[in-house]
């Protein structure tokens, strides 16, 4: 069993897609890590496998900071001595990071193996969801259209509290308004309106044969009225008619109102991630 590191996405890519795409909408971010599909400067970037003595990758590490750790089992079979060789090694060399995202059971064997018994918490606990076809929806009033230019007084506040609400980490607010704004004539941000904005979702990434949905927020003032839903059902249907076979997000999984929303209109449970970060 060995370690290996990888100073660039191309052959990180090469080692790691065939196995991250057999659980697709699991490892969508992984994925989009090694496509890399936005050209980003990786060169302060951790990317690593541990393989075994034939060759073929155990278990697949990235970690883009200032953000998470993020690992894949192949096939999500256990391999506690490859998550002891990566915690090691990482520990080592000092690399720092705020925490771990992963299947469940793996974010928590990889944080007992880095940071020890009770010196982490769960930060936050997500259910990942897949739409192949959405499901019959009568929508609310309303109807979706893309970001435009006026939106920048309002979408990078609803984007922040977003953030706050979804326990991810906040740009500021000047990153976020030019992050807005890169993605007006984009097509892959979103909102509803009902004579006036109500709700927001937009497509955060791709994989190989599918599209991630994020950011789906509604204002406090209009929650209750079916918008967050109509929105992501529409906005999954677009992302189905362009050519992708399926859509995935990842759901609060203490919040039974949103997952019940999203499995109305076609999502279906794939597994449960945890967040978790470490404690001072």
């Amino acid at each position: 069993m060995r370690l290996e590191y990888y100073s660039g996405t191309e052959a990180f890519g090469n080692d790691v897609l065939e196995p991250l795409l057999r659980h697709e909408e699991q490892n969508n971010l992984l994925i989009s890590f090694a496509r890399n599909d936005r050209k980003a400067e990786t060169s302060g970037w951790l990317l690593a496998t541990v393989k075994d003595d034939a060759g073929s990758v155990l278990l697949t590490a990235a970690c883009t900071p200032p953000f998470n750790l993020v690992l894949a089992e192949t096939d999500n079979r256990p391999c506690p001595a490859a998550v002891k060789l990566l915690a090691s090694e990482l520990k080592t060399m000092r690399r720092m990071f705020p925490g771990v995202l992963a299947e469940q059971t793996l974010a928590r064997r990889f944080a007992e193996e880095f940071a020890g018994t009770g010196r982490y918490r769960i930060n936050h606990s997500m259910t990942v969801m897949r739409l192949d076809r959405v499901a019959n929806h009568t929508p609310s009033p309303g109807a979706a259209r893309p970001l435009r230019e006026e939106d920048l007084f309002f979408v990078p506040y609803w984007s922040r509290a977003f953030a706050e609400e979804a326990h991810v980490e906040q740009p500021g607010l000047d990153a976020s308004i030019e992050q807005t704004r890169k993605r007006i004539g984009a097509d892959t941000f979103y909102l509803w309106e009902d004579r006036i904005p109500v709700s927001q979702a937009c497509h955060a990434r791709s994989t190989m044969h599918g599209a991630a949905i994020s950011a789906v927020y509604t204002p406090p003032p209009y929650r209750g009225r079916g918008y967050a839903s109509s929105l992501v059902a529409e906005l999954s249907r677009v992302l189905l008619e362009r050519g992708n076979r399926f859509c995935c997000l990842f759901a609060d999984t203490a919040n039974p109102v949103s997952c019940g929303i999203y499995r109305r209109i076609g999502y279906v449970d794939r597994c449960i991630v945890e967040e978790l970060q470490w404690l001072p």
